[in-house]
């Protein structure tokens, strides 16, 4: 999809303004029309233009998002649920215009099961705030996409992130939710239970739905124990393909690396740049243990006998807290490092996933790929699992760049499909790669259609996403 197929779509203008004057009413200041208002909550961090709600409603508990999902749908009105504003594919873009419920005020932990393993929160809490609310308690969650994302937000998208190798992604970690569908009914998917048999499986369903199913209004989740030791390190390398040889015999050796990210030279430069690190600037693995201090140590030099095989550098090893969270703030300000390799111009993050087999041959035809098309566009990936991302800088007020970046990044989502992989590990299909999920799915689709307007009868929920009704 180009820029050129993002266009707005039908208003229902009477709808709007009625469903507008009633929320007004109801929810007096926690309404708000004001047009920067309106910008904020299409999208931060995507080239894909805003396409604004008509008014953003902020509810406080579930009972709320109920009323206000009952309102839009007697009026049929486009809803848009919105977390933290961190997606990068148009997710929260309102083509038809609508209502954004903004679930900010729904930042609560509503109860922690240390027992079991499993938490009860709101959509609204950001994944960093959970965890430091859980840090007395010896546990922690561990998805992490990098941005301080909202675990609604993270659900509705299948977010993954750094720690996917070892503990999985948002689907794996999610044992039940509850919803306000389009009608204004609320359900439950699942129990706490960590295993069932009974019916289908509606919490997968959710997940990733991207919210054009229902609004999220609670989370349960999988906790796990806060490791006694964390040993993390960076190990150079002279070339991807020895660095990512190096991940995929770490991987079958079954050594239980809990993060495992690669960055590109051309991205380690920047990421030294941008937080005054003096790394080698030659391909780099980042690399974390999880266990006891014996067990994370032992694993750490298995590891290192693996990377010397294949050429690694002499590690350089963050041991205490602060200089382990300094090495993973730098992987994760990545996004912001690369906008100094050219000032002025803006990023479009890109990311595909293919079998970690194939993961070295995709990053080196895409590196070969940019650098003939003229792109600046250093990779970074969660190489675990063999997802990795480009990051192509850009003036976007350059149709002929913008042509060559979107160009680039069709032939990237062609290439992970031409491996048996998919044109998302983990950003979503929003309105960008629209295109590129046909390609992927093809008839699969229509299936999707089918729930989509089962569920979603009039196509209030987040319209214009995943895919088109037509």
């Amino acid at each position: 999809m180009g820029l050129s197929d993002i266009v707005a779509g039908p208003r229902n203008e009477e709808g709007i303004s009625a469903a507008v004057g009633v929320l007004k009413q109801r929810y007096g200041d926690r309404l708000n029309t004001g047009q920067s208002m309106r910008e904020q909550h299409t999208h931060t961090t995507t080239y894909i233009p805003g396409q604004l709600p008509d008014a953003v409603v902020f509810p406080e508990n579930a009972g709320e998002v109920k009323d206000i999902v009952r309102i839009c749908a007697d009026h049929k009105v486009p809803i848009i649920p919105f977390g933290a504003g961190t997606s990068l594919e148009g997710h929260l873009n309102a083509p038809n215009g609508g209502i954004s419920i903004d679930t900010a005020h729904m930042n609560r932990v509503l109860k922690v099961n240390q027992e079991d393993l499993d938490c009860v929160v709101e959509p609204g809490i950001t994944r960093e705030d959970l965890n430091v609310y859980l840090r007395d308690t010896g546990l922690f969650f561990p998805i992490d996409p990098g941005a301080n994302a909202s675990i609604g937000g993270m659900a509705s998208t299948r977010a993954s992130g750094t720690n996917a190798v070892r503990y999985g992604t948002m689907k794996d970690n999610v044992l039940s939710m509850t919803v306000i569908t389009a009608v204004g009914n609320e359900i439950t998917t699942g129990t706490r239970a960590r295993k069932s048999s009974a019916g289908y499986d509606l919490t997968r369903l959710f997940v990733g739905s991207e919210g054009t199913l229902g609004v999220i209004t609670s989370l349960t989740l999988r906790l796990f124990g806060i490791p006694q030791s964390i040993t993390s390190g960076v190990c150079p390398f002279s070339s991807v393909d020895d660095a990512v040889n190096a991940v995929i015999m770490t991987i079958q050796m079954g050594i239980p690396v809990a993060r495992i990210e690669l960055l590109d030279a051309m991205m380690m430069k920047a990421t030294n740049d941008y937080a005054g690190l003096d790394y080698p600037e030659t391909p780099a693995l980042f690399i974390e243990f999880h266990g006891t201090e014996n067990y994370a140590a032992e694993q750490a030099e298995l590891f290192g006998e693996i990377a010397a095989e294949f050429g690694g550098g002499d590690f350089i090893w963050a041991s205490d807290q602060e200089e382990r969270n300094k090495l993973w703030k730098a992987r994760h300000d990545a996004y912001w490092a690369v906008l100094k390799l050219r000032p002025g111009a803006e990023a479009i993050a890109t990311d595909v996933c293919v079998p970690i087999s194939r993961l070295g041959e995709c990053i080196s035809e895409t590196q070969k790929d940019a650098a003939e098309a003229g792109l600046l566009a250093p990779v970074v990936g969660h190489v675990g699992d063999g997802n990795f991302h480009s990051s192509l800088m850009i003036n976007r007020n350059d149709p002929k760049e913008v042509a060559s970046a979107e160009a680039f990044i069709a032939r990237l989502n062609q290439r992970a499909l031409s491996m048996e992989g998919t044109c998302t590990g983990e950003h979503g299909i929003g309105q960008g790669k629209k295109t590129a999920l046909v390609n992927e799915m093809g008839g699969t689709l229509e299936p999707m259609r089918q729930i989509k307007r089962a569920l979603d009868p009039d196509n209030i929920m987040n319209p214009g996403k995943i895919f088109s009704l037509s």
